[in-house]
């Protein structure tokens, strides 16, 4: 049983990974923008287009592929700069303690105690609709969470008798951070960004579905939503497709999580 619940999430994301990003690869897919006009609105399974077309003929099929390789590095870029940036600020603030602890996680209780999801909303609109301003918007919302989470993990380390006899053989912070805690709380940060992939795919997708995320043409599934939303009542798919490709990534991201934080006994 707990094979299958590994088992069962992680086929599904290698499938979703394997779909956008070697699919367009090895097969010919068309380009997901510069559509023809005179092929728009064509239903599935047409000639050359096996999702069909949207409203300005670009291939459906083409766009998932390529807007779930934005989406998907988007957050996997925003989880591992928490997990780098949080996790060290997190990790090192509690190793130190003192007024070190205090001036790191007080500015970071700042960023917590605005909603995080208005706050991002700020930051986007601030900068404007892009790639890498969305992954700077969305690192807000993810590297106070890894330094909570890596804080609490290195406060129950700092008194374990391994690294009390590393710091008292003389060795320095940074080798007792990188060789004694980090491989101890890297489990908890693993599994904490799993259940973080869901979270970051989802506000993306709210982000582009808002026109403050990924700008079009360039396909995200989530401004994809919002442009099938306009046509809803005519063509449903157009929705229906990026909505369950999203939703099967997050679940499996999140059952993923599950599973990895019950085998290493995460809390």
């Amino acid at each position: 049983m707990r094979r299958l619940e590994l088992a069962v999430p992680l086929a599904l994301l290698i499938v979703v990974f394997g779909a956008c990003f070697l699919v367009p690869a090895v097969l010919p897919v068309p380009d997901p923008i510069g559509g023809s006009i005179i092929d728009s609105d064509l239903p599935p399974l047409s000639p050359g287009h096996l999702l069909g077309t949207d409203s300005v003929g670009n291939d459906v099929f083409s766009r998932l592929l390529y807007g779930g390789r934005v989406s998907l590095a988007i957050a996997v870029a925003v989880n591992v700069i928490g997990l780098v940036l949080g996790g060290l600020l997190g990790a090192f603030a509690a190793y130190r303690g003192g007024v070190i602890d205090a001036v790191i996680m007080r500015v970071l209780d700042v960023l917590i105690a605005f909603p995080s999801l208005v706050l991002t909303l700020a930051i986007a609109q601030s900068l404007g609709p892009s790639v890498s301003h969305t992954i700077f918007a969305l690192s807000f919302f993810s590297v106070p969470a890894f330094a909570r989470t890596a804080r609490a993990a290195t406060l129950r380390l700092r008194e374990q008798t391994f690294v009390t006899a590393a710091r008292l053989s003389g060795t320095g912070t940074g080798r007792v951070l990188f060789r004694h805690i980090t491989p101890n709380i890297l489990p908890q940060l693993i599994t904490f960004a799993l259940l973080g992939m869901g979270i970051i795919i989802v506000v993306e997708g709210a982000l582009s579905f808002l026109q403050l995320g990924v700008p079009l043409p360039s396909p995200s599934w989530g401004n994809m939503i919002y442009q099938g939303q306009q046509s809803i009542s005519t063509e449903p798919l157009l929705v229906l497709f990026p909505s369950m490709f999203l939703f099967v990534s997050t679940l499996a991201f999140n059952l993923l999580g599950d599973a990895m934080r019950a085998r290493w006994n995460v809390r």
